[in-house]
């Protein structure tokens, strides 16, 4: 894996109380462990490990960003992760499932850091990231192991809020799950029931429209990001509407022309003369959709505008030489009539006056 540079970022930890048998009770180092550190998983059950971070606050230690990349073992598979308790709230990589490598990756932190649990809280706040496993259930090659660890590799790392970008001194600690040949009474899928239950939309946010000399070609891009508590954001969708189809649609139904994406986004209309929406997705299926209107001020005339306005100016100016060229000839046409019922009326006067 390309290590990411993840320094700048700073990570609010908040340190939690290791059970006691499991770990040290203080460690060394910054540490890194998978909670609980052993369970046992029926063949066709799942269940969910917790990523947690703990730092040695009576040293004042503070860490600023994490990169993780968990390895599992034959035996179990990962079926999902939830961000939804994590103390992360700035993701370089949120966590990635790679089955062939049979690797979980991620890499974030937080805003102007932290250093430990706030005094009185008696929570566990130290999530950085839930990875949900399943046992095989019974298929043809579903072997037997005994056993499957899950473990962090040498290349997971974490840095220092120092402000250098100095890498802290690491300990990891790995999870055994012991796998039973046999089958449960029933199928325990707790994250399942857990998603079920999740009745409840991401957290409001606002979406900031921002453009920089040194980013994306200096072209307007939008920054976006929001919390589920529950079971955690799944994805994004963002939508540009034209502000000549307003009206013509119903933005919200199904077949409306919501693209995936991550934040930062560039926008596809540069003339910001679309209403942008953007939509958090939980992994219940809940959501939660922002609007920006940009402002007057801000929009432009695209080329194509110009073009278009140009083209058109052009057919009205085409049309009305035509039209000036009709009603000429029709004026002349008329005015050689007239002439000649003159002529015809001077002619008939003569000859009576000879008569």
């Amino acid at each position: 894996m390309i290590m990411k540079t993840v320094s700048a970022f700073l990570l609010w930890v908040i340190l939690g109380t290791i059970p006691l048998g499991m770990y040290p009770a203080l460690a060394e180092a910054t540490s890194l462990y998978l909670d609980p550190p052993t369970s046992k998983l029926y063949r066709g059950d799942s269940m969910s490990l917790a990523v947690r971070l703990d730092t040695v606050e009576a040293e004042g230690e503070c860490v600023n960003a994490v990169d993780a990349v968990i390895t599992y073992a034959e035996g179990i598979e990962p079926v999902d992760t939830s961000i939804g308790d994590s103390i992360l709230r700035i993701w370089v990589e949120e966590p990635t499932i790679d089955r062939e490598a049979r690797t979980i990756t991620f890499a974030g932190g937080i805003p102007n850091g932290y250093c430990g649990r706030i005094q009185g809280d008696p929570r566990l706040t130290n999530v950085l990231a839930k990875i949900i496993f399943q046992s095989p259930g019974f298929s043809v090659g579903a072997g037997n192991t005994g056993q499957a660890l899950v473990s962090f590799t040498k290349d997971t790392t974490a840095y220092l809020n120092d402000g250098q970008g100095t890498k802290a001194t690491l300990t990891t600690f790995p999870a055994t799950i012991v796998l039973d040949t046999q089958a449960g009474q029933t199928i325990a899928n707790p994250w399942q029931a857990e998603v079920t239950a999740d009745r409840v939309p991401p957290e409001d946010f606002s979406i900031s429209l921002q453009r920089d000399e040194k980013a994306f070609s200096q072209k307007y891009y939008i920054v976006f990001s929001t919390t589920d508590k529950q079971t955690g954001v799944d994805h994004y969708q963002v939508m540009e509407e034209p502000s000549s189809r307003l009206g013509l649609f119903e933005w919200g139904r199904a077949d409306a022309p919501w693209i995936e994406t991550r934040s930062p986004y560039v926008l596809k209309d540069q003339s910001l003369h679309s209403v942008i929406r953007v939509k958090a997705i939980d992994k219940a299926g809940n959501e939660y959709i922002a609007t920006l209107v940009p402002d007057e001020s801000l929009k432009t005339v695209t080329t194509g505008t110009i073009i278009l306005v140009v083209g058109v100016l052009f057919i009205l100016t085409l049309l009305g030489m035509v039209l000036f060229v009709l009603l000429r000839s029709l004026h002349k046409r008329r005015s050689a009539s007239a002439v000649a019922v003159a002529e015809n009326d001077t002619e008939n006067s003569g000859d009576n006056l000879y008569e």
